[in-house]
């Protein structure tokens, strides 16, 4: 199981956790620049050279027409949660190997919709809610919740306690050291 998971999981005993949609990229259908294929390539080689076990498929850049556009995966996971709680986190693991072990291309609604069809939605609904105003809203509310945060950078973790925010690193080797920082957090406020 990985840190992030182990975290989680042991998070989930303890307080609510939830996810919150950054947005990162708006919606746009031009392709990537060069230059940020090339630091997004140069961030996957420092991950795979730091966390153990992860690697990425660099067919991705030979296989696609890169589209720097994270805001269609983001209301697909809101479209997922509409349909239960439970596909949130599906979808969004299904997405991410989608993109960083199957080579697919996230931005692309016929990804999204292969993914969706793979954790079992119901696509029409999922197809219906994704490219709806609704959930459109409710990213627009996600994204600007995220930055008054102050949240700068994609993932991240923020405790929040009595309206309070304490930003939290991530640590994807030792997910004991993030619930040792928010216990610290708790016992001191």
């Amino acid at each position: 199981m990985s840190n992030i998971k182990l975290f989680t999981h042991s998070l989930f005993k303890r307080a609510r956790f939830s996810y919150l949609l950054g947005g990162l990229a708006p919606d746009s259908t031009e392709p990537m620049s060069t230059d940020l294929q090339d630091t997004i390539q140069q961030a996957w080689r420092r991950i795979e050279k730091t966390v153990p076990n992860v690697q990425f498929n660099y067919n991705f850049w030979k296989l696609n027409t890169p589209i720097r556009s994270t805001y269609p995966a983001c209301r697909a996971i809101l479209a997922a949660k509409k349909q239960g709680v439970e596909y949130e986190t599906k979808l969004l693991h299904t997405i991410q190997t989608a993109y960083y072990q199957k080579a697919r291309n996230p931005s692309l609604q016929k990804t999204l919709q292969s993914c969706a069809i793979e954790v079992g939605l119901d696509v029409d609904t999922f197809i219906r809610d994704l490219n709806s105003q609704t959930i459109n809203i409710e990213l627009n509310k996600e994204i600007e919740f995220a930055r008054n945060l102050g949240v700068a950078s994609y993932p991240s973790l923020c405790l929040i306690l009595n309206k309070k925010q304490f930003p939290i690193a991530i640590d994807y080797l030792d997910h004991r050291t993030m619930i040792d920082k928010i216990i610290g957090f708790c016992q001191n406020f």
